[in-house]
């Protein structure tokens, strides 16, 4: 044989052995993929099983296979707020649900509305005599909001409970900026926009300390509200009034502690709550571990219980996350990606439209493309109800002025009425390292914006007058759609921030109400009866591969680092600080990649997907990541 016939033999091998594998991967890839999938088959008598390990969000967001692999980090857990609800209503009414299990031992948190409307399906449950029950090695306030609507609340003995209340620290820079000779240039409207203070300032100013504080207080207030009413016999002033002596009354047995008070019921490790639910639902005729119940979980059970799909359709777009210009999302709100979908669903015979916001705002050009989509919904008669979820604020209260009716909450953050920029120059840096900028200029625009050189006054006047006029139209536009006069929108501009019962008072919000009552009134306004619609999420659709990714990548993370990071109260402490590394890396990114005028409320509480960033997500570059060593220290 020619030695021309051997390469070719050997390169015919190689593409015949690379075909089979490609084949063998796709086959394993689509088993992966089918097997990962919900099967409505794995549901059965016994408990509802309910793994809260994450957070619960608004939407889920997208999981990237490719990063999750190559980063080999385990992605946060997310629960949709309404799958929850959905499924704890469901098995009100279900003979084979014995009783509701609310696993929270790897719970990271989630909004006081979402968690609110948890609860308030915990209580529908009670009432329909299925006991709910919930284990945890550590309760914190999160932890607390659902566990009050508890029938029975299980702490592992070496657990805590705990409630810390709202509020705490932000970081300021200015003296750090100022030290790395770096201009935060800032430009914004009205006293109360606290967005820029940590770029400009070492401390919180007295505006915003009144502010945030009526803010706070508010939220502080429903939160007590609605523990109490759901667990009167708790405690609350005394764990949170002088926690120190509230521990030391017990021996120093943090346990012991939360249960004198009254914030769980029983203590026990894992195998005795689960012998406890066996009572109640029965036992796992298939295990014989100790702690093995008969219980389904809640994927099976969602994708067994269905979604009413009768009647007039009426569509829901989520607004969630951050508001950025472009495609990206869900997770985060991508304003051509979700000006995209409300255009394709004016085809879709809509018998009305209902816009779910759980934003804090952000890009005023992709909060201002959303709008315009929304009002052309408007614009063929359609009728269109907003409701807040856990915040609406800033572009998401600009994104909302299409509705003809606002809902929320009152635990709602919402309003903060005003745009800022930040621009970083570096003249000051350049100068102490011996760069200077020079040159000559026909006009005092003439090589503006320089970010080494400094802009000159012509360029700081430009940018100022362009966020006064985008405040402006921000204000108006608030006054058209809300039918007041702008003095009084003026009166709750200024970036000020509200909890939802503030906002109904002011007129920023029509009447309290989930996103149920959004939906029912959007409804009654296109003529449909009860009974006779269903919602359609305009875009959504499962990631069939995303179950089986996180599973992959989780299970590695597991065997890299079995110690979770929850527990006792160092080990949730350990995840605080984790968090502040996040918060970290948000601000600088805040600073440094700013791109064009913000309608953000960045005073705002972080939402649970922000909080619980792990560190790998996003890490800045460069300059950027320079600057986030210096902050971190």
């Amino acid at each position: 044989m020619s030695f021309v016939g051997k390469v070719w033999k050997i390169l015919v091998g190689i593409k015949d052995g690379l075909v089979l594998l490609f084949m063998l991967l796709f086959f394993v890839a689509l088993f992966g993929i089918l097997s990962a999938r919900p099967n409505p088959g794995q549901v059965r008598d016994g408990a509802l099983l309910i793994d809260l390990s994450g957070i619960v969000v608004e939407e889920k967001s997208v999981l990237d296979p490719i990063e999750a692999i190559l980063s080999r980090s385990a992605p946060v857990g997310e629960h949709r707020a309404r799958d929850i609800v959905r499924a704890i209503d469901a098995a009100a009414n279900d003979d084979r649900i014995k009783a509701v299990v609310l696993d929270l031992t790897t719970f990271l948190g989630g909004g006081q509305v979402h968690l609110q409307d948890i609860g308030a399906a915990m209580d529908r449950a009670r009432k329909a005599k299925k006991p709910v029950l919930t284990y945890a090695v550590g309760y914190a306030d999160d932890h607390m909001l659902l566990a009050s609507h508890a029938s029975e609340v299980w702490l592992d003995p070496q657990g805590v409970a705990v409630i810390a209340g709202p509020g705490g620290t932000s970081l300021y820079y200015a003296g750090l900026l100022e030290k790395l000779s770096i201009n935060a240039r800032i430009y914004r409207v009205g006293d109360f926009k606290s967005a820029v203070e940590p770029y400009s300032r070492s401390s919180m100013s007295d505006e915003a300390r009144a502010n945030i504080g009526g803010l706070y207080g508010a939220l502080w207030e429903e939160y007590k509200a609605n523990v109490t009413k759901a667990r009167p016999k708790l405690a609350l002033a005394r764990v949170t009034s002088d926690p120190a002596a509230w521990i030391e009354g017990a021996g120093g047995d943090m346990a012991k502690a939360a249960l004198e008070a009254g914030l769980v019921d029983k203590l026990g490790d894992r195998a005795q709550f689960g012998a406890r639910v066996a009572e109640l639902a029965g036992k796992d005729p298939w295990s014989n571990k100790p702690g093995a119940f008969a219980a389904s979980e809640l994927d099976p059970f969602l994708a067994d219980i269905g979604e009413r799909k009768s009647g007039k359709a009426i569509g829901v777009v989520t607004i969630a996350g951050e508001i950025v210009d472009g495609e990206a999302g869900p997770g985060i709100a991508g304003g051509t990606r979700i000006a995209d979908l409300l255009d394709d669903a004016l085809d879709d015979d809509l018998a009305a439209l209902v816009v779910r916001v759980d934003s804090p705002g952000g890009s005023v050009t992709a909060s201002e493309e959303i709008r315009r989509a929304i009002q052309r919904h408007r614009d063929r008669k359609i009728p269109v109800a907003v409701s807040f979820g856990n915040i609406a604020a800033s572009g998401g209260y600009w994104v909302a002025m299409p509705g003809e009716r606002i809902f929320a909450e009152p635990a709602t953050i919402t309003g903060s009425i005003g745009v800022f920029a930040v621009v970083p120059t570096f003249e000051g840096a350049a100068a102490r390292l011996g760069v200077n900028a020079d040159g000559y200029q026909t006009t005092p625009l003439s090589g503006q914006p320089d970010f080494v050189g400094g802009f000159t006054p012509a360029m700081d006047a430009l940018f100022q007058s362009s966020i006064s006029g985008t405040y402006k139209d921000f204000v108006a536009m608030v006054a058209k759609a809300r039918g007041v006069p702008a003095d009084k929108v003026e009166a709750a501009a200024q970036g000020q921030v509200w909890d939802g019962g503030t906002a109904r008072q002011l007129g920023l919000v029509d009447q309290f109400g989930g996103l149920n009552d959004a939906l029912a009134w959007a409804a009654d306004k296109a003529g449909a009866k009860d009974g006779e619609w269903h919602a359609v999420y305009l875009g959504e659709q499962a990631a069939s591969y995303d179950s089986l990714i996180r599973q992959l990548v989780t299970s590695e993370a597991a065997a890299r680092a079995p110690v979770a990071s929850h527990g006792d109260l160092f080990a949730m402490t350990a995840t605080r600080r984790q968090n502040l590394t996040a918060q970290i890396a948000r601000d600088a990114q805040r600073l440094l990649e700013t791109r064009g005028i913000q309608a953000f409320c960045a005073e705002c509480p972080a939402s649970p997907a922000q909080a619980h960033a792990p560190a790998s997500a996003r890490q800045p570059e460069g300059m950027l990541a320079v600057l986030a060593w210096l902050a971190g220290g």
